[in-house]
């Protein structure tokens, strides 16, 4: 699944987390955080983008590229 680097970015900074909160609250480590939200990876398993978007209360597709948010 595509990831939104920016989308990623302004919902943790929204919640004024860190990326080791998030990190923490959602059960992923901070490189797969780092790397999406800078853009060396765009691509997350699917499992993963449920895991952010529970972590920061959004539906999965806001994560993603084209999706809404």
């Amino acid at each position: 699944m595509e990831v939104s680097d920016t989308k990623l970015r302004r919902l943790r900074r929204e919640r004024a987390w860190s990326v080791r909160e998030l990190s923490e609250r959602a059960g992923v480590s901070t490189e797969t955080i780092y790397s999406l939200e800078h853009g060396r990876r765009e691509w997350a398993w699917p499992r993963t983008v449920r895991k952010l978007a529970e972590a920061l209360e959004v539906e999965p597709k806001e994560l993603l590229k084209g999706g809404e948010g």
